[in-house]
């Protein structure tokens, strides 16, 4: 059988079907927060929102790129290393070769509708990942063939675990000579602790990739044509002895395996009583239900590259992840029942458009002009423009419906995480409804509805300073735009040394944001050394009472409170003392404040004691508190700041430095190199395994070692090795440590 790419015409036509299909069905009654049985839920069934997510230069965007072409999207097809893919559209991606920012596309793929997000694969990246991650229904996670699971495919597959998604797994580049189906599988048990199932075997001859066997239809596979946009389909029987063989015991372990999951399959087994004849279609429906139960994670092959396998990933997407109707965790957004709501996922600040804020619609129809509610900012605004998103290019339309992914404009206060409905009294009824349902208070109501975004902390930080007085103000306006787009940026003002102040998730992130303000914002900031993301931590609990009485004019102004610091976190960093002798007392405390309290408490943690750094892991218990008739909010806030400073400078502090998890991939010749450098660096090798023809360092390393690292590691092993690493924890620093990271911040 041949398959042949859609003429550009035919597939215009069949995504205008879709639409049309999509936009002429409406929300249907729901009562009670759960879908009415009567709805009509085909048009939701044919969409597919789906994420690619790999390592670093596993093969994402080449494969979205493939993806497009052979759904008939584009005509030709880019190439990362030359810089014209479609999802790589910003002009630093396009230069570095790697994926900056996540990206959004909309193609046709055998009447499905696909809504797709390449992300990121470089660590600094990561806040990306967790944004597109949370308007996912599914997730496409590509391996390289030669390296199986890698550092940031553990991160990945732990953010996805984090949003419940179903995933499928693309092992890429399997053309190549060290590539190994084997090592892959094996690495997804043990490292992500998984059931792989194979659904695909490479046919390799004289060491070339040629094609693939379909393991569930028992076909012969090979792609032919100038990019691989024609499938010969041929069925495999006992003439070809040696594959056919090999297919049949993969199949029959495939089966078996799953009628240990699936009580339909294992029931047609019983019935057939044989392995062996179980019909390609029974094997499907039983793949579909144990991936959308993430009990087993079905795998592919091929060789993006090589235009190998890229068709059997989209049709995988529809056979086995999830359309909007399959999705559990989507449930809780029927309490909006025929009312839009929306999420933001990303924006972005286009030089026409202005912002843009990228909706995930789970409920009711967003329409151009219409009105919105932002529950967590308490505000509405107006949609000015509605597009379909096509990486960095915008197709207006006057409406887009539930199930789908559009971008608008004119959204000025919605930031990531933001939960969008038509009005205030619309999210009353959805959160009274859903407390109601379920039994919640407000704050777990609005858990539950995850407004808000999870944002990491930043081990990186540097000053930036405009180039003059004149352009202070279009930096400052700069910054809070990049900082919408990216909340992983933390900008912050030092008053103590008069400087702004940024902190990202690592170098690379840091030198991306001063290039964008250089080459989009058009101003040549100064950008300070890069320093680490020091922490303080206390080292014993302490107990003190502070007073405070200051007359200001005519009125006096009185505090009296006793608090405890905790060197432990807790869920909330003020907790309220509740025992016997101080109940009576605290219990008077008023929300106003408690208010004060919290913003005292978190002025006072801003600054330990020893390098001015924040100190973290602190809870504050407090006993009593006395204020006096007519004391201001501020002298409350000041008081209990200035008790805290005064607890933790008598208890006394320890610096926290971050420790990353780093993975060196080198080779034989250099490993005693690598080993030799990493042991100056206070690393602490975990361990060192073989992966094809190269060795594998694992290792916990100080950040404050690895600066650097990059250029070092090229220099010292003629760049034949790389490595990826990301934040593990913070630890305790020695005194000696302490004494060169204090030297080294201060000059003295």
């Amino acid at each position: 059988m041949i398959l042949k790419r859609w003429p550009l015409s035919l597939y215009k036509k069949q995504l205008r079907r879709i639409e049309r299909l999509v936009s002429s069905t409406s929300n249907k009654n729901v009562n009670d927060g759960h879908c009415n049985k009567s709805t009509n839920l085909n048009v939701l069934d044919k969409i597919r929102n789906i994420g690619i997510l790999a390592h670093i230069d596993a093969g994402k965007t080449t494969t979205t790129e493939r993806m497009l072409f052979y759904s008939g999207k584009i005509r030709n097809m880019g190439e990362v290393h030359l810089g014209n893919t479609v999802t790589d559209y910003m002009e630093q991606e396009r230069n570095r070769g790697i994926t900056i920012t996540s990206a959004a596309v909309t193609f046709a793929w055998h009447g499905h509708r696909f809504n797709l997000i390449d992300t990121p694969g470089h660590i600094d990246f990561t806040m990306e990942v967790e944004q597109a991650l949370n308007v996912m229904d599914g997730a496409v996670i590509v391996l390289d063939g030669s390296a199986g699971v890698e550092a940031q495919t553990l991160t990945v597959w732990r953010q996805a675990d984090h949003y419940h998604i179903p995933r499928i797994v693309f092992t890429n580049k399997m053309d190549r000579q060290d590539a190994d189906l084997h090592l892959s599988l094996d690495s997804l048990r043990s490292k992500l602790d998984v059931c792989p199932l194979a659904l695909f075997l490479p046919i390799k001859e004289r060491g070339k990739l040629v094609g693939l066997v379909d393991v569930v239809r028992q076909e012969r596979c090979v792609w032919r044509g100038e990019r691989g946009e024609e499938i010969t389909r041929a069925t495999l029987s006992s003439a070809d002895p040696q594959l056919y063989e090999t297919m049949m015991q993969a199949r029959e372990q495939l089966t078996d395996t799953l009628t240990d999951l699936d009580g339909q399959l294992a029931d047609s087994v019983l019935q057939l009583e044989s392995l062996a004849d179980v019909t390609s279609e029974d094997l499907s429906q039983a793949l579909r239900r144990v991936t959308l139960a993430q009990a087993r994670v079905p795998v592919m092959c091929g060789s993006a590259y090589k235009n190998i396998g890229v068709q059997t990933i989209m049709n995988a997407v529809i056979d086995y992840l999830p359309s909007p109707t399959d999705c559990p965790q989507l449930s809780v957004y029927n309490y909006f029942k025929d009312t839009p709501s929306a999420r933001v996922f990303k924006v972005i600040h286009d030089k026409h458009k202005g912002p843009l804020s990228f909706l995930r619609i789970y409920t009711g129809k967003l329409e151009k002009g219409q009105r919105l509610y932002n529950m967590k900012q308490d505000k509405s605004e107006t949609i000015t423009k509605l597009m379909v998103v096509e990486a960095d290019d915008f197709e207006e339309v006057s409406e887009v419906t539930q199930g789908n992914i559009a971008a608008a404009s004119g959204l000025k206060f919605s930031v990531i995480g933001d939960l969008l409905t038509s009005s205030a009294s619309a999210a009353s009824k959805a959160k009274l409804s859903l407390m109601k349902k379920e039994k919640l208070s407000e704050e777990e109501a609005e858990a539950k509805f995850n407004i808000g975004a999870v944002i990491p902390d930043p081990v990186f930080f540097c000053s930036i300073e405009p180039p003059s007085l004149a352009s202070q103000q279009s930096l400052e306006d700069a910054l809070k735009a990049i900082q919408k787009e990216d909340p992983s940026l933390r900008v912050s003002f030092d008053e103590e040394i008069g400087q702004t102040i940024l902190a990202g998730m690592g170098e690379l992130h840091l030198e991306v944001i001063r290039e964008r303000i250089r080459s989009e914002y058009k101003i040549e900031a100064d950008i300070g050394q890069m320093q680490i993301a020091y922490r303080e931590k206390l080292t014993a609990p302490v107990t003190d009472t502070f007073s405070a009485s200051h007359s200001i004019g005519n009125s006096k102004h009185y505090v009296k409170v006793t608090i405890t610091l905790l060197n432990e976190k807790k869920k909330d960093i003020v907790i309220l003392d509740k025992s016997k002798a101080s109940i009576d007392n605290t219990s008077a405390i008023t929300f106003r404040q408690l208010k004060q309290i919290r913003q005292g408490v978190e002025s006072a943690l801003t600054h330990g004691p020893v390098l001015g750094v924040p100190v973290m892991d602190v809870t504050v218990v407090v006993h009593w508190l006395e204020v006096g008739r007519g004391t201001s909010d501020t002298i409350l806030a000041s008081s209990v700041s200035q008790c805290i400073k005064k607890m933790l400078s008598a208890a006394g502090t320890v610096l926290v430095e971050p420790v990353m998890s780093l993975e060196v991939v080198t080779d034989e010749q250099c490993l005693p190199l690598v080993l030799a450098d990493l042991s100056r660096r206070r690393s602490q090798v975990q361990q060192v395994t073989v992966r094809g023809n190269n060795k594998i360092v694992e290792a916990q390393t100080p950040l404050a070692e690895l600066l650097g690292y990059s250029k070092a590691l090229r220099t010292f092993t003629s760049g034949t090795s790389s490595f990826t690493m990301e934040f593990a924890s913070f630890q305790e620093m020695g005194p000696t440590e302490q004494a060169e990271a204090i030297r080294r911040v201060t000059g003295f």
